[in-house]
């Protein structure tokens, strides 16, 4: 097998050769078609994320085929098109766990983070932790739908069902849900860098009622608005976007530091909320609400052995919608 593998904090991956991985009890190996690259992805490269064990394959967008399996497997088939998403598997025994609270496992694994990902042309995951794909859409197209696709659901389902929503940072989730957000009659307003014309063009493409520098003020209060961008000077200016008893998320699983902002901005039954991990529920109901509403990703598409390039496209801002590599 191929992989890009981190060897240490803050380095640049390198292309390596290794053994193809063997399947354990209750997993399977997957021969990867497309891997999604995240800005969670970002975080693990650049480690802004706690105890990272190096080397570390990243990547948790993953779409490919079970090609070997493990003892205990009954839910999938070799030949089986799945996607591996960034929750890998969870202890099924603390208090989260047992009160159907997953995301909040108190041990859980994370693909592309505490065990080896996508950037590869093969992986090992937890059966049970897989998700049965169709075959309707190209491997590169549907490979954002496991990250940038299901945390967006889970942050949609939290911003509760306004109609006016704001979307900062409008990316890999932020045009994927956009388009949910639509089909179920909400009025999606789009936040960008300033100057990001072809962020505001896509958004507005897609629906947007309005799309502008996140700086800006919309045309309207805003019931809910949602933060995909890690930037924590965002949480106040979204404040100020929002009615009174609206709602804001922070959608990623790092952010900057929010700076003070003065209480008369969250008054008002304002509230703010994360959003952590996801289910494996989530993932059934979003590929429902994804179907029904036609989605359709705008990705960039680069070789394996590209992928420095392509993370650091997405630190820079410099792609619109979503990037994906692929192994072959």
């Amino acid at each position: 097998m191929y992989a890009m593998i981190l060897p240490a904090r803050g380095a640049r991956l390198q292309f390596v050769e290794r053994a193809d991985p063997v399947p354990g009890p209750s997993e399977v190996r997957v021969r990867i078609g497309a891997c999604g690259v995240c800005r969670t992805d970002l975080h693990v490269v650049d480690g802004e994320l706690p105890d990272i064990t190096y080397p570390i394959v990243p990547g948790h967008e993953v779409v490919g085929r079970v090609d070997a399996i493990g003892d205990g497997v009954s839910n999938v088939h070799l030949g089986m098109r799945v996607g591996v998403p960034w929750l890998g598997s969870t202890c099924g025994r603390c208090p989260y766990c047992r009160e159907g609270k997953e995301n909040l496992c108190d041990h859980p694994k994370f693909t592309g983070y505490t065990r080896d990902g996508g950037f590869a042309s093969h992986l090992v995951a937890d059966a049970r932790y897989c998700f049965p794909l169709d075959e309707d859409c190209d491997d590169a197209e549907l490979a954002p739908l496991l990250c940038a696709g299901l945390i967006g659901w889970r942050s949609l389902v939290m911003a509760a069902d306004g109609r006016n929503l704001g979307i900062y940072g409008f990316g890999a989730a932020g045009h994927i849900i956009a388009q949910v957000a639509r089909s179920q009659g909400r009025a999606v307003y789009a936040f960008t860098r300033a100057g990001d014309t072809a962020a505001q063009q896509l958004a507005l493409s897609l629906g947007a009622r309005w799309a502008g520098a996140s700086e800006e003020r919309p045309p309207v209060e805003l019931d809910a608005a949602i933060i995909y961008a890690p930037a924590g000077p965002l949480v106040p200016l979204a404040l100020r976007a929002v009615r009174k008893g609206g709602r804001v998320v922070c959608a990623g699983i790092h952010m900057s530091d929010i700076p003070t902002f003065p209480y008369s901005i969250l008054w008002g039954e304002r509230q703010i909320v994360s959003v952590a991990n996801l289910t494996r529920q989530d993932g059934v109901d979003f590929f429902k609400a994804a179907a029904h509403a036609g989605v359709k990703t705008s990705v960039t598409v680069f070789p394996l052995d590209q992928a420095n390039e392509a993370l650091s496209r997405l630190r820079d801002g410099k792609l619109v919608g979503a990037a994906v590599l692929k192994a072959c």
